[in-house]
């Protein structure tokens, strides 16, 4: 009877148990349920040999460090360069924390790979993402914003193992905003358990979006499109001028849902997985599952205001992919 018992429980929680580490066992000694934590690194697949726990230390001292060298150089305006065009924009800073998080990362973590803002607008491109434990890095997502000292920008870290995000950080260093993630763990925001607002009427919705990086025709068109039929619709329309940052507050709850056509990979990798972790949904803007590698996304606070939004939706698939 015990171990059929036994059996049934462990059923049942087998997926809540699973967050913490932890599983259901029959005690030889008394016949009791016992609770056992195997080896962590072992532990649902979460990777070889990975210990999240340390990397998600790691890089949240990494980050802090970071965070204080773009606080300091936030207060004036900052020189650039121009990638793609002329509002696609880089600063020292933005290369100087891409730096720093990536060498403190491989003196910890040697075999993780990486996907960086910085490194992948060379001549080699966005890598390819593998089943390896891979950091994906936005260093200053906002650089528009950081150049005039406007205080929406921040860190955005998000590490995938065997292509799941397992751990998002995202953290806006002049404001002190800090949104952290574990999967399985919960979203949090400076410390607090953060959770969506479970709005699910596109009217009474505070929505986010960008213009992006890019001012093409197409594009533009579709973008001022959108904005005139959400405007019509919602209760409000915010422009923050950061993705990740508007993926934050939709797992805050001050906004309701989030869209955007032209992201990258290491904009929204750690929001991503904030949103979800807050309780809310992330989906491709058409309907359909989220692609990391699309350069679409849609995050709301419930299926339900995901798909009202997906049906006013012009859509547009922004080339090339980053895969």
């Amino acid at each position: 009877m015990a171990l059929k018992l036994c059996l049934i429980f462990q059923k049942f929680v087998s997926c809540k148990s699973s967050i913490y580490g932890s599983h259901l066992a029959l005690s030889p000694q008394t016949g009791s349920l016992q609770v056992q934590k195997p080896n962590r690194q072992h532990h649902c697949k979460m990777g070889d040999n990975v210990d999240l726990e340390k990397c998600f230390e790691v890089v949240s001292n990494l980050v802090s460090e970071a965070g204080r060298l773009i606080a300091r150089n936030n207060e004036t305006r900052q020189e650039f360069v121009t990638k793609s065009n002329d509002i696609d924009l880089v600063t020292q800073t933005d290369k100087d924390v891409e730096q720093l998080l990536m060498d403190g990362i491989r003196r910890h973590f040697p075999d993780h790979k990486f996907i960086g803002e910085e490194e992948s607008s060379g001549e080699g491109g966005v890598k390819k993402l593998t089943n390896d434990p891979t950091w994906i890095i936005d260093p200053v997502d906002g650089t528009m914003n950081f150049v005039h000292a406007f205080p929406h920008s921040c860190i955005s870290v998000g590490l995938k193992v065997n292509k799941v995000t397992e751990l998002g950080l995202v953290y806006n260093p002049i404001l002190e905003q800090r949104f952290t993630a574990r999967r399985g763990h919960g979203a949090f925001y400076n410390g607090r358990r953060i959770h969506v607002s479970g709005q699910q009427e596109l009217g009474k919705a505070l929505v986010t979006s960008e213009f992006g990086t890019t001012r093409d025709e197409e594009k533009m068109k579709v973008v001022n499109e959108n904005f005139e039929k959400m405007a019509k619709k919602v209760h409000g329309l915010r422009v923050l001028g950061s993705a990740a940052l508007n993926m934050s507050m939709v797992a805050l709850g001050a906004a309701d849902a989030n869209y955007e056509f032209g992201i990258h990979a290491w904009d929204v990798c750690a929001g991503d997985l904030i949103v979800r972790e807050a309780g809310g949904v992330v989906i491709d803007p058409a309907g359909g599952e989220f692609d990391i590698m699309s350069r679409r996304v849609l995050a709301a606070a419930t299926p339900q205001l995901a798909q009202e939004i997906s049906k006013v939706l012009t859509q547009f698939n922004p080339l090339p992919r980053d895969d």
